[in-house]
């Protein structure tokens, strides 16, 4: 059984929703996790797990995520997270999404919802027929479309500081990156490295990705799966598929000196960030590099401007130093010193909630 109440402060989640509607066939599980700095903002992941209890652990799991990655990104937002549980090619309908909106709409502003695996801005056009809290819309729509854009600026933002970080220069001009996962994001992060001068190494399970890809860049070389990237001569490894990506064997076999990509939670379980560490490896916490893409569908609660909201993306290459600094500083891996920093600023902003305003 998970333990939705968790086993430290870190995982206790403030709120746990499960949403059912039969006749759209809607199941689905909503998780806010803090919300010290404001109302808890994540994106819906649309996806057939295997069961329940798979689906609520990464619920859970994905909205710490997202208070810590709303922290460092500067807003002044909590972190949540939804999934619904299903395969979105089969089950997705318009009944099912206003379903959704109708349970978004009924924690009356605590949970903000927008894109995720498996959900589109165009989705999340349905959701707000019945709740005012989405985000991630289209433009036509006044939202900031497709926030994998942001997203892939701010992973590139990253690993342009790791590459300071480890190479003495933020250039990647030459550099061998490993990406594996050309979806959403992997595909606009290649796009951005060749546009850098970066020799790239792909590889995905849709083979309609790889696809994508070759069909813009002939020379990406493809390999066969993650194991044969991961072990292949690179500089810099960038998951960009789902969490999980560096466990014992990976890492163990890992040839590049960089982690930097897009996926939520590549850590398989605590302790392969010491294992990185100690092995060189330099990580570039997901959390906060892959926060381009919250940064530009926040920045739709004041009204969009993709100029101010790829400003503060550019800004992940100033926050990913810091962490480097503290992290060697304190004598801990990134990761630690990561969440160090982003427990800081929900301690001491929140704390000026407590202030009483008088109503």
């Amino acid at each position: 059984m998970t333990d939705v109440f968790g086993t430290s402060h870190k995982d206790v989640h403030e709120q746990v929703v499960f949403c059912a509607d039969e006749q759209s066939g809607l199941r689905a599980i909503i998780a806010v996790h803090n919300t010290a700095l404001g109302p808890a903002l994540g994106g819906t992941r649309f996806y057939p797990y295997e069961n329940e209890q798979a689906a609520l652990a990464d619920v859970l799991n994905l909205a710490r995520g997202m208070s810590y990655k709303n922290a460092l990104a500067g807003l002044d937002l909590g972190g949540g997270k939804a999934v619904i549980i299903g395969d979105p090619a089969r089950l997705k309908s318009e009944a099912l999404l206003r379903a959704y909106g109708r349970f978004v709409e009924s924690l009356g502003g605590r949970y903000i919802t927008a894109c995720d695996v498996g959900t589109y801005s165009e989705d999340m056009d349905v959701v707000a027929r019945e709740s005012r809290h989405v985000t991630g819309r289209t433009l036509a729509h006044g939202g900031a479309g497709d926030s994998s854009v942001l997203t892939s600026f701010g992973v590139f933002q990253g690993m342009r500081a790791s590459a300071e970080r480890v190479f003495g220069t933020p250039s990647l001009h030459g550099r061998r990156v490993g990406v594996e996962g050309v979806g959403k994001v992997g595909h606009r992060l290649v796009n951005g490295l060749r546009e850098a001068g970066a020799e790239v190494v792909i590889c995905d399970v849709d083979p309609r990705a790889i696809e994508r890809v070759r069909q813009r860049h002939p020379e990406v070389e493809v390999v066969a799966d993650a194991q044969a990237l991961t072990t292949s001569d690179i500089d810099v490894f960038a998951p960009c598929a789902l969490g999980g990506a560096l466990d014992d064997t990976t890492v163990a076999g890992l040839r590049a000196r960089i982690v930097c990509g897009a996926a939520n939670n590549q850590l398989a379980h605590p302790g392969v960030e010491k294992q990185l560490a100690d092995r060189g490896i330099l990580y570039a916490p997901d959390y906060v590099v892959n926060s381009g893409g919250v940064i530009q569908v926040a920045d739709e609660i004041e009204g969009f401007s993709m100029e101010r909201a790829r400003a503060k993306a550019a800004q992940i290459y100033d926050t990913t130093l810091k962490i480097f600094g503290i992290a060697s500083d304190e004598g801990v891996p990134p990761a630690a010193a990561a969440d160090r920093l982003a427990e800081r600023r929900m301690s001491e902003v929140g704390r000026i909630r407590a202030i009483w305003l008088g109503h």
